[in-house]
């Protein structure tokens, strides 16, 4: 297999983009001539910005294909794209019902997918790769790519860009970035555990992340920037934390894209299928720090931290620093 033009259907979410990264890394290694397209929501395209592993990236408007008359607008965009030039391989790190029907435009093109892909993702699949379920997402992209041959080498690589400078005023360094809420239900911290930890971490706090909810009474060691900073402003604060502790989400993934000095909160999430993929780090779990990758996590029993084991946190990081 050689293939002159590559299509990567991965188009959301946030740590799923990063999870698909070395990936691709791999398969700018094997087919180093190859044309590597990939398809990104646009809100998620700044993670692809200046990647030398890819040569293009399509955007694939979600939004806009949203309700009865998104219907149509996605018919629309899905005939502009069979006339461009087609692949010779897509392989569909996404596995669900848009994907497939992008890589459907595309006939007679084969398609390589996961055997754990959904919404009837795996009719159109050429070959389906089987995985196991519960492996960490970065370890079941890769078996992807290795279907085509691909592997990589070394360590998985990462390829993010540097970011963007925030207009906030960030403290001197040594800071520490907090990330203390998640969409995902049952992973947020709640405010007054939230404020537990920056009392007791005694060094600079950086708040990042978005939330509706308040969080009074912060104290004067806290740079408040939630719901204030841009994908790539967060990247940029990210690179220069000496430690970040984040909830169980994109953000904490693409802090352990960029560093090992991290410690990852879970609740009910499994650590070791969706836990920051980096040796050096760490996660929280049912009140116990664990190495990351640790199948010890695994077992461990859901726990909603509450501002004692906040507080038990800010000590143990105050251990690290």
């Amino acid at each position: 297999m050689n293939p002159a033009r590559l299509l990567v259907l991965k188009p959301s979410s946030l740590g799923d983009i990063v999870h698909t990264l070395p990936a691709v890394a791999a398969l700018r290694a094997k087919f180093p001539d190859a044309h590597l397209t990939w398809m990104v929501n646009p809100e998620w395209a700044p993670l692809l910005e200046g990647n030398p592993h890819l040569d293009e990236t399509l955007i694939f408007p979600r939004a806009d294909f949203r309700g009865l008359q998104g219907w149509l607008r996605f018919g629309r965009w899905r005939r502009a794209l069979k006339q461009q030039t087609p692949p010779d391989l897509i392989l569909d790190f996404q596995g669900l019902l848009r994907t497939a029907l992008v890589a459907r435009a595309f006939r007679g093109v084969p398609v390589y997918g996961l055997s754990d892909a959904r919404e009837g993702a795996r009719l159109v699949q050429s070959k389906t790769i089987p995985v196991d379920p519960k492996a960490h997402a970065v370890e079941r992209y890769l078996a992807l790519a290795a279907a085509t041959g691909a592997t990589l080498p070394g360590p998985p690589d990462f390829a993010l860009p540097e970011g963007d400078r925030p207009s906030e005023t960030i403290p001197a360094a040594p800071f520490i970035v907090f990330h203390p809420f998640s969409r995902g239900r049952g992973k947020s911290l709640s405010a007054e555990s939230v404020t537990a930890f920056c009392r007791a971490v005694d060094f600079p706090v950086v708040l990042v992340g978005r939330t509706v909810l308040e969080v009074p009474a912060l104290p004067p060691n806290v740079t408040n920037l939630l719901n204030r900073t841009s994908l790539s402003e967060l990247l940029w604060i990210l690179r220069r934390a000496a430690f970040v502790v984040s909830v169980d989400s994109g953000p904490m993934h693409l802090a352990a894209a960029v560093t090992s000095r991290l410690l990852a909160i879970h609740t009910w999430s499994d650590p070791c299928q969706v836990g920051p993929y980096r040796p050096g780090a760490h996660v929280w779990k049912a009140r116990k720090f664990f190495p990351a990758l640790d199948p010890a996590a695994s077992s461990a029993p859901s726990i909603v931290p509450e501002p004692r084991d906040a507080e038990a946190m800010a000590r143990w990081v105050r251990g690290q620093m």
